[in-house]
């Protein structure tokens, strides 16, 4: 296969994304005929037909779907650039690309990345989450600086990377005001029968608080399970049963969720760690958070 025009890439993209050759037309400002002559002149190139032909329709084929994601990564990137290259008053912004792990809780994500924003220097975030091994293929080409994460990168993961420790807290239990005036006293001996919203099995928490619960001798009923910490919470402050979050952040979800402390324990701690592919930190916004960690969590 010889190089690919990305001339034609282009043409195929708008193509599958406009949902035919006549609308791509119009966006392209060329004929049908032009278009439809590149798409096949890129389908020799590739060696595979993109599309199939059903009545005067055109439907991806499975190699179809494969380019398209490809195309949809490279023209992506080429928009951004763009608008990177618009929007730059003052000069030149600091480029900052963090991955955020959907296990680490918002508020503490919020609370990790403000001091960034902080920095003397104009400072452009874009801000990802995602599952970790994905954000970790992402860090592994350099297309993120750091990965915010609840967990050191694991062992199994085939990516050179380094941890860095931002620091760790204890967990506080939060309740709505009818559920806390129920199990608030005696805690944590009142969590025993007391419905719960556990994390799901990704977030490194979950083990540390089945492990609490053991040592307490207490048996909370799980009443949901959820990978996502904000509908957790959401469950949380309607009612749905008791939930755990970070002790630093305890104040803001009070605030935000109208829901009430009902204790606290340092013997579960989460940590919170920034990955990233140097041994030294040197990036000044990843250096900022790291300093800032240090009083804003208890290490």
């Amino acid at each position: 296969m010889s190089g690919i025009n990305y001339k034609h890439l282009h043409y195929f993209w708008v193509v599958a994304k406009s949902g035919g050759i006549g609308r791509a037309s119009e966006r392209l400002h060329l004929t049908p005929q032009t278009i439809s002559g590149q798409i096949s002149q890129f389908e020799d190139v590739l060696g595979y037909k993109l599309f199939n032909r059903v009545g005067r329709r055109l439907e991806l084929n499975d190699a179809g779907r494969v380019v398209l994601g490809y195309a949809d990564e490279i023209f992506t990137l080429g928009e951004e650039l763009q608008e990177v290259l618009r929007f730059r008053p003052g000069g030149w912004p600091l480029q900052f690309r963090v991955g955020v792990a959907d296990a680490v809780p918002k508020a503490i994500a919020y609370l990790l990345l403000e001091p960034a924003m902080e920095l003397p220097e104009s400072l452009r975030i874009v801000c990802r989450e995602g599952k970790l091994t994905n954000l970790l293929a992402d860090l592994a080409v350099h297309r993120l600086d750091i990965v915010i994460a609840d967990s050191p990168m694991p062992a199994n993961i085939d990516v050179r990377g380094y941890n860095h420790l931002l620091g760790e807290c204890g967990m506080t239990f939060f309740a709505t005001d009818e559920l806390a005036k129920k199990y608030q006293k005696d805690f944590p001996k009142s969590l025993d029968g007391a419905p719960f919203l556990m994390p799901g099995e990704d977030a490194a928490v979950r083990p540390r608080l089945i492990r609490w619960f053991e040592k307490e001798k207490v048996r909370p009923r799980i009443v949901g399970e959820f990978d996502d910490g904000a509908l957790l919470q959401a469950f949380g402050e309607a009612g749905k049963g008791i939930f755990a979050a970070p002790s630093a952040v305890a104040d803001q979800i009070k605030k935000q969720y109208g829901v009430t402390e009902i204790g606290r324990t340092n013997a579960v701690s989460e940590q919170f760690y920034a990955i990233s592919v140097e041994r030294q930190l040197t990036h000044p916004a990843v250096v900022a958070i790291s300093s800032a960690a240090r009083e804003s969590l208890i290490r």
